[in-house]
């Protein structure tokens, strides 16, 4: 009886410290601040045009390939938007992957001619943020990747 109790003990302090460790290595991994520059340097693989996906302990994190972001890159150079205006720096530094955008922040959603070239997963897409384009979740609203300075 006693060796039975010990078994079951033992087996729940185990679970229990696999438990406790799964934020801690989240926090590990750089995600616990949400303090990122956002600035979308714009080293990938490629992927052939389809958005990047790295799988995380809590789910899927999705960000633009190197190709989508030179494709958005020459869009906008291309087409340039007359009354594009900075947002103020309280603002813009509050954008950040991660975190969804403010309810009530002025967006644009990409031009549909840009979003058939840039072909996403379903359930993402590009929205234009003053001079910024993010890559968002439709549901969610929550930034997964940020291009900087790109509409002009």
């Amino acid at each position: 009886m006693k060796t039975k109790h010990r078994k079951t003990l033992t087996r729940t302090f185990l679970l229990l410290g696999l438990v406790c460790s799964i934020p801690m290595a989240v926090q590990a991994q750089g995600r616990g601040n949400g303090r990122g520059n956002g600035n979308g340097n714009g080293h990938g693989n490629g992927g052939g045009g389809h958005v990047e996906a790295t799988t995380t302990l809590l789910g899927v994190d999705v960000t633009l390939t190197a190709d989508m972001r030179a494709q958005i890159q020459s869009y906008y150079a291309a087409h340039p938007v007359a009354d594009a205006q900075s947002l103020p720096p309280g603002i813009r530094r509050n954008l950040a992957r991660g975190k969804p955008l403010p309810p009530g922040i002025a967006k644009k959603v990409a031009p549909p001619e840009l979003a058939s070239r840039v072909r996403l997963r379903d359930g993402y897409a590009l929205v234009e943020v003053g001079l910024d384009v993010f890559l968002v979740e439709v549901a969610t609203n929550v930034i997964h990747d940020v291009l900087m300075d790109v509409v002009r």
